[in-house]
């Protein structure tokens, strides 16, 4: 019995290791001098419209960056990665990669060199794309500047340095593959867009313990830099529930009159939206109204609000809101900006969308079409000042009142900081 364990266990090892390396192991391919495909004007404004409806510069640009140079830190649970460079410097960015190695990184997560990307790169939801938009983005990018920038180390724990470990997340969670529209529906193609180039379950799915999204939890809500990705599968839930024109018009201009702005990390993904073609965002509605909707509300944890924190935030919310929110206000008249008392971010499970708000404000817009802006109060306004003008805000809108308003804003402005 000893015996056989000794030869068993080692056999077994070398086993383990050889599936290990399978699994793991990616060549690398060869950098060329040039693209290898043939560039026209119509083939980029194509890729234009696909990375604009992947949301590529949003990840690859750090504030006060070039576009695309990559560099943007993102915050994990398991430490901070940044973004890299995906302009075509041939030392720094993708400017060396032939198109194989780029639809293998959007396909499978691996790099031109062979090592794997983290899954911070939504290449699980990008495999989806078809060949002819992978070329497309490929020529696009392709034709941008050059940046000469190489992006931080990321910042992660020894365990998590280790590349190939990601091989057995990607057994998890990759299905590899394009999935391109069953027929020439709107629902089809608005699916198509959801699911692969606007990976749109990455923020609005609830993750697991390793980061990959929960299964049977699709469009269940989550979490994002701090703020609340609310569950597409509540439209019809809302206080007024959700219609096709007004999700067509919140993906368009970043407003919907019956619901409020957009806010946080939406807010340049509707920047982005406001540049492709009007009949994509309207299959993006098309599609997300088509989605089974919950047959349960959000469960609220409440509390009654002592009545000196509501006439506080009564009066915070006369000094600093109402000239812009009041109802009289021209912003709210000749505008048709919705009443706070409609905003979305008020009617939540939780207060952190519209406490961030306060703190973050709403940033001058980067593009045509999107037109809301509100200045940051983070710095104005003390805690106390946020949680009471928030959960007066909150008394007018004919819900519960949240129960922990004042810490959520202790915690949130910690996790709010750069």
């Amino acid at each position: 019995m000893r015996r056989s364990l000794v030869i068993a266990v080692p056999v077994a090892c070398l086993f383990g290791l050889l599936a290990f390396v399978i699994v793991a192991w990616r060549p690398s391919m060869a950098p060329i001098a040039s693209p290898d495909v043939a560039i026209d004007a119509s083939l980029v404004e194509k890729g234009r419209v696909v990375v604009a409806l992947g949301d590529c510069v949003v990840c690859h640009t750090r504030p006060g960056g070039k576009d695309f140079a990559g560099g943007l830190p993102l915050k994990t649970p398991f430490g901070t990665l940044f973004t890299t460079n995906i302009t075509p410097d041939k030392e720094t960015g993708i400017g060396g990669w032939p198109l194989a190695a780029f639809r293998r990184a959007m396909r499978e997560g691996v790099s031109r060199d062979g090592h794997l990307l983290y899954p911070a790169f939504p290449y699980i939801h990008y495999t989806q794309v078809t060949d002819a938009d992978i070329e497309a983005a490929y020529a696009f990018l392709m034709t941008r500047t050059p940046v000469h920038e190489r992006a931080p180390e990321n910042e992660l724990p020894l365990p998590l340095r280790f590349r190939p470990s990601l091989a057995f997340w990607n057994l998890l969670y990759l299905r590899s593959g394009a999935r391109p529209p069953k027929n020439d529906s709107e629902v089809e193609r608005g699916r198509y867009l959801v699911d692969g180039l606007g990976h749109c379950s990455s923020c609005h799915t609830p993750l697991g313990i390793i980061g990959g999204e929960k299964s049977g939890h699709y469009f269940g809500g989550g979490r994002i830099d701090g703020w609340d990705a609310p569950a597409l599968t509540e439209l019809a839930n809302a206080s007024i529930p959700w219609t096709r024109d007004q999700i067509v018009a919140y993906l368009s201009n970043g407003v919907a009159t019956e619901h409020g702005a957009a806010g946080g990390p939406m807010r340049p993904v509707v920047e982005n939206l406001g540049t492709v073609p009007p009949s994509d965002v309207q299959a993006i509605a098309t599609y997300l109204m088509s989605l089974p909707q919950s047959t349960t509300t959000e469960r609220v944890t409440t509390a009654t609000i002592d009545p000196a924190r509501i006439s506080h935030g009564r009066t915070i919310y006369q000094a600093s809101c109402e000239t812009c929110h009041g109802a009289s206000a021209s912003m709210t008249t000749a505008l048709h900006r919705p009443s706070l008392a409609l905003s979305s971010a008020f009617h939540g499970a939780t207060p952190r969308n519209a406490i961030a708000t306060v703190i973050e404000g709403l940033s001058w817009p980067e593009k045509p079409g999107v037109t809301t802006y509100m200045p940051s109060f983070g710095d104005a306004l003390t805690d106390k000042d946020i949680a009471d003008v928030v959960d007066y805000v909150r008394s007018t809108t004919g819900r519960p009142a949240w129960a922990d308003t004042p810490a959520t804003v202790t915690s949130l402005r910690e996790e709010l900081k750069p």
